[in-house]
């Protein structure tokens, strides 16, 4: 198959070909239809994230359709569409996993940083860590959903009802958080970088009933 792969971090990703991955026994072969590029995919590049597995295949927003299961496969079927996101696996049975903080196992595997990820024509996941994908939703919509949609729908729960939600920093989570509230009819106050106008008004775009700097008192 063909792959975009990191060598050495600081460096550019070399367009390649390598072996097409074989399923393990409770794995999905996925053919890659889309997937997102993401802030932490740059903070790998960078050197930023210690310890990636190189050569790595990055990307962890992946929407693809499966090709073939493991043997141990239970929840899905071959041409299942599917949405792979950055925590592929995690151990299960430490403290963490065990009072539903899986996020935070010290044993989990990331896609597209400990585990090859979906900047290629085809990629495996974890079939307990991979979800099943709407078919109302066009895969490059979907793809952002696993992880920006997930991290901010994590944080978003929390607020419970409130009517008032203050928003620090306005980025990819951010704003797909200010349309889902603008339309459950709370106010968005957006914080961004003094001077930031651009994603100001962008947020206010949105929907946004205030947007300023992190400097600025809101009404």
């Amino acid at each position: 198959m063909k792959a975009m792969i990191l060598k050495q971090a600081r460096t550019p990703l070399l367009f390649t070909e390598c072996a097409k991955p074989e399923p393990k026994t409770h794995e999905l072969l996925l053919k890659v239809v889309a997937c997102g590029v993401c802030r932490t995919d740059l903070h790998i590049v960078n050197g930023e994230l210690a310890y990636p597995a190189l050569p790595l295949i990055l990307g962890h927003q992946i929407i693809g359709i499966i090709e073939k299961i493991g043997s141990d496969v239970t929840r899905f079927k071959i041409g299942d569409r599917v949405g792979v996101p950055w925590l592929g696996q995690t151990c299960g049975t430490c403290e963490s996993c065990m009072m539903g903080h899986e996020n935070l196992c010290a044993n989990a595997v990331f896609t597209g940083y400990t585990h090859p990820g979906g900047f290629a024509q085809f990629t495996t996941a974890d079939e307990q860590f991979s979800f099943v994908i709407h078919s109302h939703y066009p895969d490059h919509q979907a793809a952002p959903l696993l992880c920006a949609g997930l991290i901010g729908f994590r944080a978003y729960r929390f607020t419970n009802q409130t009517p008032l939600i203050g928003i620090y920093g306005f980025g990819a989570a951010a704003h797909i958080l200010c349309q889902v509230a603008v339309h459950q009819r709370r106010k968005i106050f957006a914080f961004t970088r003094p001077g930031d106008i651009e994603t100001q008004t962008f947020a206010r775009s949105l929907g946004a009933f205030w947007a300023g700097g992190s400097d600025q008192i809101p009404p």
